[in-house]
């Protein structure tokens, strides 16, 4: 775990808990697209099953980054993560940060 993640995470219980709630969003469409790629199973019903877990997904990942945005505590770290950015050239920008929890 980066140093980056681990201050962002202890910062603001909140953010935690989205993100845990992002990652659980994630591995569950992850693990029922890799299902269904084993299985080669096709149709309508499996189409919309896994629109919806993507959908779940998105719409956690995109509650999770409003909420760093808006957070004051959250703000307060990235400000600090910036300054540890520029002091330090193997340092993640927030986008990087954000893709690489998720991905």
């Amino acid at each position: 775990m980066n140093k980056q993640f681990s201050v962002k995470m202890t910062a603001c219980n909140k953010y935690q808990r989205l993100l845990e709630e992002c990652r659980d969003a994630l591995e569950i469409w992850n693990e029922q697209r890799a299902e269904n790629c084993r299985s080669r199973v096709i149709g309508k019903e499996t189409g919309d099953k896994l629109l919806r877990l993507q959908t779940n997904f998105a719409r956690a990942r995109a509650v999770l980054q409003n909420h760093a945005q808006n957070c004051s505590r959250c703000q307060w770290v990235s400000r600090i993560e910036g300054r540890h950015s520029e002091n330090n050239s193997d340092a993640l920008s927030d986008s990087t940060l954000y893709d690489g929890l998720v991905s």
